[in-house]
């Protein structure tokens, strides 16, 4: 038996009928039913059912997907073939339970609705949407990307429904099963490889592209098809040091917001908009809201965005990674037991906790994000220039940030420095901060004014 045209498999799916698609026999040997989601019908939800498992999936591209707010399904991944699952879903209205054809058919439907919103689907449900890698079918010979290219080939909405065909007996169908089965059932059979062929001869320029990707052992795979942040919001914001543009990315393995803090630098800085000047820095809410005096964290983040507004650049702000990455609650804890004498260090260790649990993948994901790969990275950690080295990002050079240090935290340094191996000086300038209390004048409640440092040397090592 011959094998459909990719023509023929396209108009069938413009008309919203089924088409069987197998991929490669080194890869999963078997086929898929494809239906258009945007196209589909109880009839057709019903036989994609009834010749497979029962496990309907729902492709969609990384847009689509983040429109949703669908994060994937679990943080790393072990499918054999980086399948990018996510959260499953139902349609919110106009379903029963949620298993029925005509409640996937429905919940489909949503999906590729151009005007679709998160409140329409609920989590958990019974369809399982699928991330189509961005580079589609010719970087993951996939059938979540296959069924997206065709979706698009047919000029319909870039969701499909898929499912793996099983013979009646349970057993995976090969391609001459799935042949017998297109030709009882009147369904246009084809192949990934055939898709793969076609695209090249319509676009041979995204062929080579891809081609060069795979063969220059970094896949795009590894840099692009999983990316785990989504923009979720770009705006202008008026601040101390002018104006800057903020953006929030979702983390969408975590569920947690980060924040790029981004500027065009000083008409009259030195040009170095090429490798712009970074800082990636962590939330620490008692230093920066509160200010506390036991770690600089309220100072570095200030004199980042200065240097940042003068330079341009970016400063990376981490959410969730309060004590080093422990959280919060777990910070405090460490900070009543460094009172009783435990260092930094030593704290975390005794609460079971490792000494730094930070990890700047998210980080790294951001400024390619920002296409921001070569950075001048401001920090005194070396540990955070590894990480973000491992993950793609080149540190052409580090800039130190040492800010004024107090009597309350000088042990906090010298414990940075020598148990955690931060680039710090020998002597540093260690401030003595006083707040002047003066008189509101309309009534006795009082307001704190202008702080007041007086400062002097001091080795750190002392």
């Amino acid at each position: 038996m011959s094998l459909a045209s990719i023509d023929e498999a396209v108009t069938a799916l413009k008309a919203g009928r089924p088409v069987i698609v197998a991929d490669d026999q080194d890869r999963e040997n078997e086929g898929d039913v494809i239906i258009s989601a945007q196209l589909a019908t109880q009839e057709s939800i019903a036989w994609a059912v009834k010749h497979s498992s029962g496990l309907l999936c729902a492709p969609m591209t990384r847009e689509i997907a983040d429109r949703l707010d669908l994060p994937m399904m679990v943080e790393h991944s072990q499918d054999p073939q980086a399948t990018a699952y996510t959260v499953t879903v139902d349609a919110t209205e106009g379903i029963t339970t949620g298993i029925s054809a005509h409640d996937r058919m429905t919940t489909f439907h949503r999906l590729a609705d151009p005007c679709g919103v998160p409140a329409d689907l609920t989590r958990p449900g019974h369809v399982l949407p699928l991330r189509a890698v961005d580079g589609g079918v010719r970087v993951r010979p996939g059938h979540t990307e296959a069924s997206v290219e065709l979706m698009k080939l047919a000029g319909l909405a870039p969701v499909a429904v898929i499912a793996e065909i099983v013979a009646d007996n349970g057993e995976m169908m090969r391609l001459p099963q799935l042949q017998e089965l297109g030709a009882a059932e009147q369904v246009p059979v084809t192949t990934i490889e055939k898709l793969i062929d076609y695209l090249n001869e319509r676009d041979p320029r995204h062929a080579t592209d891809a081609s060069q990707h795979l063969q220059s052992g970094t896949s795009p795979v590894q840099h692009r098809a999983h990316r785990r942040v989504s923009l979720l919001a770009d705006t202008l914001v008026p601040t101390i040091h002018g104006d800057v543009r903020i953006r929030a990315y979702r983390d969408r393995q975590q569920g947690i917001d980060h924040l790029a803090v981004t500027a065009p630098g000083s008409a009259n800085a030195e040009d170095r908009r090429d490798v712009p000047l970074v800082r990636v820095h962590s939330e620490c809410i008692t230093g920066e809201v509160f200010g506390s005096l036991k770690c600089e964290c309220g100072p570095q983040l200030d004199a980042s965005l200065a240097q940042i507004h003068a330079e341009g650049g970016a400063v990376i702000y981490l959410r969730d990674h309060e004590g080093r990455g422990i959280g919060l609650a777990n910070k405090l804890r460490a900070y009543a037991l460094q009172e009783q004498g435990l260092d930094t260090v030593e704290a975390n260790l005794q609460l079971g906790l490792p000494a730094d649990a930070r990890n700047y993948e998210v980080a790294a994901e951001i400024l390619a994000e920002l296409g921001m790969t070569r950075v001048r990275l401001l920090t005194n950690n070396p540990e955070k220039v590894a990480q973000l080295t491992s993950e793609g990002i080149t540190v052409v050079d580090t800039v130190p940030l040492v800010v004024n240090i107090h009597d309350t935290n000088v042990q906090y340094m010298r414990d940075k420095r020598d148990k955690m191996g931060h680039t710090l000086p020998q002597t540093l300038t260690i401030t003595t901060n006083t707040q002047s209390v003066t008189t509101a004048g309309v009534s006795s409640a009082q307001s704190v004014g202008p702080a007041t440092d007086q400062s002097t040397e001091r080795n750190l090592s002392a």
